[in-house]
């Protein structure tokens, strides 16, 4: 299992007009074969932060989507971003 997970920051008054443009992306990802689960929100305590959390079955099905998914007009928009990808082996229950 693939873990995209991190923050993106844009300026505060840019976050609500940014993430609804990110709609049609995430039920994209969602509806794309091996995506777990796709989230981008704005954090309850950074008024310029965006948590991003996706969760892929396999690095092909990432890079599918990637490859196949919408453009990247937002990418200007973003001031700062720290994201990571994690290879999951095991999961348990908490």
């Amino acid at each position: 299992m693939i873990i995209i997970a991190g923050m993106l920051r844009v300026a505060p008054a840019e976050r609500a007009d940014y993430l609804a443009g990110c709609t049609d992306v995430v039920t994209q990802a969602r509806a794309a074969a091996g995506c777990l689960d796709f989230a981008l929100s704005a954090d309850l305590a950074e008024p310029d932060r965006i948590n991003v959390y996706e969760r892929w079955e396999t690095d092909e099905d990432l890079l599918r989507f990637r490859g196949s998914g919408p453009d990247d007009s937002q990418t200007p928009r973003i001031l700062d971003a720290e994201v990571h990808k994690y290879r999951i082996s095991t999961v348990e229950a908490p």
